[in-house]
């Protein structure tokens, strides 16, 4: 019975999260692969930390202040880039979730370890000090790593130094924890008053900031997909600036990129319907042909190539989050 102080506590804030997800951006099938490479990113920490020790001869106290924060948080976190760079993950809220998870596993197999290692000696305050406070400090950690490494991702031109810093920032407050500057309990009780403060903060600034670019992007691509079928298009802005580029693009090209640009504001909007059908509560629809059309689009956007692609950024900049946007579709 007092393993379950080891195992619930991580497990249900897992939960909280995830049932906070009112846009339904979590994939059940990514989160248990998370899980699932947090108990592995634990074995494979476990062998690196061993090997260390081995080689160097550190002690026990300096392993676990500055040598285990840095090889388990890069372990841990390489799920993350991942899951990015398969369009998996789109905003800070899914992120937060992914990335809780992957410390929830990465608990759950230290816990178990130290279960069995210490038997009888693993008392109630150690099981609730490590339930409580260092397995929900792994899930926090990593999940607030998801977040910066996002916040830089959907910058564009900042994704690397978002990883560097949510690396850095994972590894620093790991290594914070484990130097046990207050009392175990104590520093348990601000683990459980300040890590959902913070999560509630990002979830609803997050969620806000999701909500403005659905209504924003939505009807500014249904109005031009309108446009665009009641042949009305050449005479809006967009229209002009597509006319301008025959100077520089041979018809053909200019057909396709016509194409590609009609296409995506197709499945775009499709995509965000979808987004907003599940946050209502209502299943997503899935036309039979839309497979077909992604196979399309992504064709003709190779047939433009990066010119025609950089030419049409002022209508569609295939950023992470569109690029993730129709990866939904294809899901």
């Amino acid at each position: 019975m007092i393993i379950a102080f080891g195992f619930f506590p991580v497990l249900l804030f897992l939960l909280c999260l995830f049932l906070l997800d009112s846009f339904k951006l979590v994939s059940v099938r990514w989160l248990v692969a998370c899980l699932a490479w947090g108990i592995v990113s634990a074995m494979l920490a476990y062998v690196v930390n061993t090997a260390f020790v081995a080689y160097t001869g550190v002690g026990y106290d300096a392993l676990t202040r500055y040598v285990a924060p840095v090889s388990e948080e890069i372990i841990k976190v390489l799920f993350l880039f991942f899951l990015v760079a398969r369009r998996q993950i789109g905003f800070m809220i899914d992120a937060a979730i992914y990335g809780f998870a992957i410390g929830t596993g990465f608990a759950l197999a230290e816990n178990s370890w130290y279960y069995l290692q210490l038997g009888a000696d693993f008392n109630v305050v150690l099981a609730i000090v490590r339930g409580f406070g260092t397995a929900i400090m792994h899930g926090g950690v990593v999940a607030i790593c998801a977040i910066i490494l996002m916040e830089g991702v959907q910058r564009s031109n900042a994704a690397f130094t978002g990883a560097v810093v949510g690396v850095l920032a994972a590894i620093v407050l790991h290594s914070a924890f484990n130097h046990f500057v207050f009392n175990p309990l104590l520093m348990t009780m601000i683990i459980l008053v300040t890590l959902p403060a913070v999560f509630y903060v990002v979830f609803f600034y997050a969620t806000k900031h999701l909500q403005n670019w659905l209504e924003v992007e939505f009807s500014n691509e249904v109005d031009m997909l309108r446009m665009i079928r009641m042949g009305q298009f050449r005479d809006t802005k967009a229209g002009h600036y597509l006319a301008t580029l025959k100077e520089h693009f041979r018809s053909e090209v200019l057909v396709d990129m016509y194409c590609f640009f009609s296409l995506y504001l197709e499945l775009s909007i499709k995509a965000k319907r979808n987004l907003l059908l599940k946050e209502s509560g209502f299943p997503v629809i899935m036309e039979p042909d839309i497979k077909d059309k992604l196979r399309e689009w992504k064709t003709l956007r190779r047939q433009i190539g990066k010119s025609g692609e950089m030419a049409l950024w002022p209508l569609v900049r295939m950023n992470h989050r569109e690029l993730w946007e129709l990866n939904q579709l294809n899901a």
